[in-house]
């Protein structure tokens, strides 16, 4: 009778699935549309190719997680009688979509002058980061357990900050006329909890009222956020395109150790992004199997990477934020089945060229603070301090991004203007770089230092002192490269960190109570 009460209660779609649908959708699709751009303006890649691999692989890679994780969502409803529970979200991985274009296909390109093999490296490379994140599989819930949630989710608010808040932030206040709008009603709907007219969900009403008014000021000439031809233009892309397996990805494994340098420290990076996106759901009220997480993860990056896509998946950050505008089951299920149809069908374009892109930016900047604020919310007061210092690193990471961009554009870079000349305009450009490198584990490391000192457990954080000396020593955290001494004089300042630590917690041994 329990179970059969149990079952009645989960609901495969609610009226808040409308506001998780639209707003991971909305992720997702915008995402999409970028690494398509990608592919074809920087690797310049045959839009065959694009439209005819890549996009139906992710297609396929995508559903994966959203149809999984939708599955975990209703057994563990079913498992605790409870209605509330909300799925984990699922996309492309935005930090692997620039680093496999720039860093892993652009330079087999510049140094072939062949975009095919430019692929086959990029696929081959997507493979090896699934192998690793599956054998996080084997030590993810050890690590989980020995790690203060204040590192974990401070690490995740410094991304939802930086990499999510911040760019659409700066893209709203382009056209504040529409971006304000979406904006009031994302904020008085789903902070205050205000039932808008008819019970429509708050995303739902704010893409529609940003849609409304952006077409009407085109029509009386006011502005051209969106355009007539724009919409014409995109419907060339439609088709069509299922997945076909191939043997790209085999060819391109013949050349894997130069693979191995990003792949390496970037699988980690997903396997501990997954670990904080866990805690943040366990924090929520929905705990899931990290185990079962990583396995969808690391799998949809295999079969991806097999059918012809180099941008692996992972599980996104912003559970508790899909979950405070009221998804459930339902808005990760008909993300993965739309996004599907949209990938097969090639329609991104057609979806940006429809709707302003400032009209969804806030649902984005929701998410982030969703995010930002959990990690002080669902942490001990006293952890406060923890959560800073592991959010300051993403902002380094972010901080070196936006600097590199700007000299890029300028026909140079930081290390042909010199360390000197950067230092001298009062930028610290070295010391960011160095904060900033594997940020995601600097993050969990300094966070997980401070919380354990504020615990007066000097110990445990000496030993997390010892593992960053290492960390930094190969060039996983603080470094651009994995190597031998890559970072000797971060490491050192680990180590000497450490040895104060364990002196420390000796002595206050030793001191009369």
């Amino acid at each position: 009778m329990a179970n059969q009460a149990a079952t009645t209660q989960v609901r495969w779609w609610v009226p808040g699935d409308w506001n998780g649908f639209f707003g991971l959708f909305t992720n997702v699709v915008l995402n999409v549309i970028v690494l398509t751009g990608l592919c074809l303006g920087v690797v310049h890649l045959p839009a065959d190719t694009v439209f005819g691999r890549i996009l139906p692989a992710l297609g396929i890679a995508l559903p994966i997680g959203n149809l999984f994780y939708a599955y975990l969502a209703w057994k563990l409803a079913l498992k605790e009688g409870r209605s509330d529970v909300a799925a984990m979200p699922y996309g492309p991985s935005v930090p692997h979509m620039f680093i496999v274009v720039f860093v892993v296909m652009l330079p087999v390109y510049l140094k072939t002058k062949d975009p095919m093999l430019a692929w086959e490296a990029g696929l081959a490379w997507a493979f090896i980061i699934g192998v690793i994140i599956l054998s996080g599989i084997l030590f993810g819930p050890w690590i989980r357990a020995h790690t203060p949630r204040a590192a974990m989710l401070g690490t995740l608010a410094g991304i939802s900050i930086a990499f999510i808040s911040l760019r659409p932030a700066f893209q709203m206040w382009e056209v504040p006329w529409i971006a304000f709008i979406s904006l009031a009603i994302v904020l008085i709907s789903c902070t205050a909890n205000v039932r808008l007219p008819w019970g429509l969900p708050g995303g739902l009403v704010a893409v529609i009222v940003g849609v409304i008014v952006g077409w009407i000021a085109y029509f009386f000439g006011w502005s051209d956020v969106v355009k007539a031809s724009d919409v014409s233009a995109s419907f060339a892309q439609f088709g069509l395109h299922l997945p076909v397996p191939g043997s790209e990805v085999w060819h391109g494994l013949v050349n894997v150790a130069p693979l191995l340098v990003t792949a390496i420290p970037l699988g980690i990076y997903n396997f501990t992004e997954a670990m904080n996106n866990v805690e943040s759901a366990s924090a929520a009220g929905d705990s899931y199997d990290l185990r079962k997480i990583l396995a969808a993860d690391g799998i949809g990056a295999i079969v991806g990477s097999i059918l012809g896509s180099p941008f692996p998946p992972a599980v996104y950050i912003g559970h508790p934020g899909w979950k405070a505008v009221g998804g459930r089951i339902g808005y990760s299920l008909a993300t993965g089945v739309v996004i599907a149809l949209v990938c097969f069908l090639g329609l991104t374009a057609l979806l940006l060229a429809v709707v302003p892109l400032v009209a969804i930016l806030p649902i984005l900047l929701y998410i982030g603070l969703v995010i930002g604020a959990q990690a002080f919310q669902a942490s001990p007061a006293k952890h406060a301090p923890a959560v800073v210092l592991a959010i300051i690193p993403n902002v380094a990471a972010w901080g070196q991004l936006q600097v590199d961009s700007a000299l890029n554009a300028a026909g140079t870079s930081a290390a042909a203007l010199g360390m000197g000349k950067l230092a001298g305009s009062g930028l610290v450009y070295h010391g960011m770089e160095l904060l900033g490198g594997g940020a995601v584990l600097a993050g969990l490391v300094l966070g997980a230092l401070a919380a354990f000192i504020i615990d007066h457990k000097l110990k445990e954080a000496g030993f997390w002192a010892i593992a960053g000396a290492v960390l930094a020593f190969f060039g996983f955290i603080h470094g651009g490269q994995l190597g031998w001494a890559v970072s000797p004089q971060v490491a050192l300042g680990y180590v000497l960190f450490a040895a104060v630590c364990f002196a420390a917690g000796m002595s206050e041994k030793k001191a009369p109570s």
